[in-house]
């Protein structure tokens, strides 16, 4: 089923209790706060979700519960990568089942593999299930970038290629994707300080860390820009990367985001070892910027 993709989507966190298993009920709050601030869809066990850490079991298990929270209200595009082909077509068939309406996937990682091994993983992928996919650039966890003309051969081969979600940073990564398949397929900036420029390029929205945190800010930004209003989306952009810095550059961006959420009196939980949650200085940087900002309560 192929559906409108565009608009703001967080990529969200996976809430642990402190003995690292999954916080179910803090996970059905999360989601109606995304929800609820107005978000276009969700994206489950995303890098955000500390997707590498949860086993496939697990992965199955937050997927089921976004379903069943988010009851139809919004589209679910569930991570579903991994490094190998075998375990990427076996994720994102688990997701199909659960009923996500698309997957992200990124690409293999620890392994470089090269543009015809790249293009085969993906073929592999979309040959073997009939759910919609958005590939998934990030080379800050992958260690490469995607090169733009493996996404333009296989939107040009595959209908069932819907998006792509580019977390480079790279604006002129970004431009190129959108100048070669702009038309075809959706482009969504991957990281919060690159929003406006990728709508003013011709993207279509992000699935960006930050939105976790500040999901009215960033949907204000989306819908400022839709009206023309290109003044206020600028000054809301500028916010936007204030937050992206401390959150997503400065500190890691799971433990940073768990304790923004946290200031924000939302059940955010614990990330899940070996990531350590932030010591008490760089708390009061994530405080500082929530209240430079004005999105503490």
């Amino acid at each position: 089923m192929r559906f409108g993709l565009e608009g703001i989507f967080p990529p969200h966190i996976t809430p642990f209790t402190q003995e690292g298993s999954i916080d179910d009920e803090a996970l059905r709050t999360l989601v109606n706060f995304w929800v609820e601030s107005g978000v276009n869809g969700l994206v489950p066990c995303g890098s955000n979700g500390e997707a590498p850490y949860l086993s496939p079991e697990e992965r199955r298990h937050v997927i089921q519960v976004v379903v069943e929270e988010v009851n139809g209200r919004v589209p679910i595009i569930a991570g579903t990568g991994s490094i190998s082909t075998q375990e990427t077509i076996r994720l994102t068939k688990d997701a199909e089942d659960l009923g996500a309406q698309g997957a992200l996937v990124v690409s293999p990682f620890y392994f470089k593999p090269s543009d015809d091994e790249l293009h085969e993983h993906y073929e592999s992928i979309l040959e073997s299930v009939s759910l919609p996919i958005i590939i998934y650039n990030v080379p800050k966890f992958t260690g490469y970038s995607i090169n733009p003309h493996v996404i333009h051969r296989l939107a040009q081969e595959f209908d069932q290629v819907i998006g792509v979600k580019d977390s480079s940073g790279n604006i002129s990564q970004i431009a190129e994707i959108i100048r070669l398949d702009g038309g075809k397929i959706s482009v969504l900036a991957g990281t919060g300080d690159t929003m406006l420029a990728t709508l003013m390029l011709g993207g279509n929205g992000a699935i960006a860390a930050v939105v976790n945190v500040a999901p009215r800010l960033c949907v204000g930004l989306y819908e400022a820009f839709k009206k023309g209003d290109y003044g206020k989306a600028g000054e809301i952009q500028m916010r936007v990367s204030q937050l992206n810095d401390v959150l997503v550059r400065k500190h890691n961006q799971i433990a940073a985001i768990k304790e923004a959420l946290a200031f924000l009196g939302e059940l955010s939980g614990y990330p899940r070892r070996p990531t350590l949650p932030l010591k008490e200085e760089d708390r009061k940087d994530v405080e500082r910027v929530l209240r430079d900002l004005k999105l503490l309560p």
